[in-house]
């Protein structure tokens, strides 16, 4: 895949609300990633998210968006009013609102109705690697990412250039696989003639 393309991922979590009446803040928080969860991108294609893949991103200056609009930021790490913390789980956000922005607080409504529970994030991949199994399906396995921003989001879903991406390293991938395998029998039936006709000196 492109590592120079920006992605998305999605999926849906636990996201719920909380309010800390001490600090007077009103709070958003949940999973955004979950390791070893495989996702299907399509019938026969998983993708999933390796522990540590986080690991050396967590200094970005990271956003909380609504919808991945940029113009609607929740919340950054460089201002303290998004949290990040990775554990054995998955990666762990927390979002403080601000009370005086109406798309916030709308945002913090539905969520505490469970009318919206969903998140996503989207980054650059770095290191993965394909298993093509024996069964015809296709898994990538994401080692090392470079975050952007996480997202509270109403559909969840994978961007059409994220999919196609995908399509394309996996027809790319089974022309290669297809290539080695005809190479391969070329050369086991050139060493059989070999060893035939040196049988017959």
């Amino acid at each position: 895949m492109d590592r120079t393309e920006f992605t998305t991922r999605a999926f849906k979590s636990d996201l719920k609300v909380r309010e800390e009446v001490e600090q007077e803040e009103k709070v958003i928080e949940g999973y955004f990633v979950i390791f070893n969860s495989e996702t299907e991108l399509w019938e026969g294609a998983f993708e999933e998210i390796a522990p540590g893949a986080f690991d050396e991103t967590m200094e970005n200056d990271i956003r909380a968006l609504i919808n991945h609009d940029t113009k609607l930021v929740l919340a950054r790490t460089k201002a303290g009013t998004l949290t990040l913390t990775i554990d054995d789980k998955g990666l762990y956000g927390r979002i403080v609102i601000n009370d005086k922005d109406v798309d916030a607080m709308n945002l913090y409504a539905r969520v505490q109705r469970g009318d919206v529970d969903q998140c996503s994030f989207g980054f650059n991949i770095l290191e993965e690697s394909a298993d093509f199994r024996e069964d015809g399906t296709t898994k990538w396995t994401i080692s090392k990412v470079d975050l952007h921003e996480v997202s509270v989001v109403t559909f969840p879903a994978y961007e059409d250039t994220g999919v196609q991406a995908r399509k394309r390293d996996f027809e790319k991938a089974k022309e290669q696989s297809l290539q080695s395998r005809k190479k391969a029998l070329k050369e086991k039936l050139q060493h059989a003639k070999t060893t035939y006709a040196t049988s017959q000196d």
